[in-house]
């Protein structure tokens, strides 16, 4: 059936000039992403040295790096219907204060359990931001133009993991692990004051611009809501869940085990494995960068927009599992480096476009919800990775084979998931 086409309105240059303000949005959320991840990876960073002070062995490190995971993967689920409801202003506002108030408090750990509950409320705490990036996305940028600011916000975390090591190891050197709290928790402080002061959502008149005939079919498709509990009848919903949990199992390997690796099977200094725990993580800011930037390309020339986000999403998944696979077997210690720089650089290939592709799928009053339902699957193997991590180091006194043999499977297992499983609603395609 044919629709009447309304011609967007025409806006002044100034009113052009407002609409720019979307990727300094862009570019403020990529910060955000940087202190986010920051935060999440002091545990790590002071892994061996928390470790030491409260005389955890390896069991207990994994269960007290899992103890984010848990709770953000749960928090997940009401952080995207609140994102959907209460808009990603105040959303975000809330996440960054609530994990820089956890994160000082942190600080003042005396005990497992009290660090184990802190990890949890900062889980929880964590649980909108993403959320909240991809719905300022979904709002500031048309279909076509979505998967290239979607990667770069998520290239903050990767810009984190990076420099993360060198700087926190910096911080922990010189002043203690409970000074390194301190100070990352102040940076988010900040970042929660600034977005308050400069965040708002687009006009009508901006939105049309920007969006043109897609924003009159979002319009008309916003008449009949489609509700948060009916996602779950669809069947991408639990594929999408399956494959983040297998590409994000791996993902948190790297990030909370990776230094320890360094230096307990390559046998590196507290200092050297800073430096050297960042390569993989530089990799994968291109990996991010380089999976938005092809999508995005792919759906220029006419590729199906779902597809145009599945080609990344599976290529680099199989290609970062044929990279961490032979890591178990591999004995000289810089082919050991280079491949797992590959694996992560592949392993961040899907990222970007796997909060694409919940925009593209999801109704338009859920695309926030689709995106933390599936993040939910992902953090739950974010949460699930250390425990076994450390469960296989206990049994096997530090031999890290079955770590990467497991992380490497779960990638196939994600590459099949989206692959296979996940595609275009059939309303979406008939539109």
């Amino acid at each position: 059936m044919s629709q009447t086409h309304v011609e967007a309105p025409v806006l002044t240059a100034a009113e052009r000039k407002t609409v720019r303000i979307r990727w300094f949005l862009v570019g403020f959320l990529i910060l955000g992403g940087v202190v986010n991840y920051i935060d999440r990876s002091t545990l790590s960073v002071a892994n061996t040295t928390i470790a030491e002070e409260f005389s955890l062995d390896a069991f207990q490190m994994g269960l007290l790096l899992s103890a984010f995971s848990w709770p953000y993967a749960i928090a997940n689920l009401p952080a995207g219907y609140l994102v959907d409801k209460f808009g990603p202003k105040k959303m975000f506002a809330f996440a960054a204060g609530g994990w820089s108030l956890v994160t000082m408090i942190t600080a003042a750990a005396n005990s497992f359990g009290f660090l184990y509950a802190a990890r949890v409320a900062l889980g929880i705490a964590e649980s909108p931001f993403f959320t909240s990036a991809l719905k300022v996305n979904e709002r500031w940028f048309n279909k076509s133009e979505r998967a290239l600011p979607v990667s770069l916000v998520n290239t903050g975390s990767q810009i984190a993991n990076a420099i993360a090591p060198p700087l926190l190891t910096f911080l922990l050197l010189t002043m203690s692990w409970r000074g390194m709290f301190l100070i990352v928790g102040v940076l988010g402080i900040v970042i929660a004051l600034v977005w308050v002061r400069i965040y708002r959502d687009p006009t009508l008149k901006e939105q049309s611009l920007i969006k043109g005939a897609e924003a009159e079919a979002r319009v008309i498709a916003s008449v009949e809501k489609v509700r948060w509990g009916q996602l779950f009848a669809h069947r991408n919903t639990w594929f999408m869940i399956i494959g983040a949990f297998g590409i994000f199992y791996t993902v948190w390997v790297y990030l909370t085990w990776l230094p320890s690796y360094l230096q307990t099977a390559r046998g590196f200094s507290l200092a050297d494995s800073g430096w050297l725990a960042s390569l993989p993580f530089l990799c994968g800011i291109v990996g991010v960068i380089f999976g938005g930037w092809l999508s995005s390309r792919l759906v220029k020339r006419g590729v199906k927009t779902v597809l145009a986000r599945k080609i990344p999403i599976v290529g680099g998944a199989l290609l970062a599992a044929a990279a961490v696979l032979p890591v178990a077997y591999v004995d000289n210690t810089p082919l050991a480096i280079a491949l797992l720089s590959v694996g992560y650089f592949a392993s961040q290939v899907p990222i970007g476009c796997l909060w694409t592709l919940a925009s593209d799928i999801a109704p338009s009053n859920q695309v926030a919800s689709l995106g933390a339902i599936q993040n939910f699957g992902g953090f739950i193997g974010a949460a699930v990775a250390p425990v076994v991590t450390g469960a296989i180091l206990t049994a096997t006194d530090g031999n890290y084979t079955f770590v990467f043999l497991i992380g490497g499977v779960l990638l196939l297992v994600g590459a099949l998931s989206y692959g296979l499983f996940v595609r275009e609603p059939v309303e979406k395609a008939a539109a």
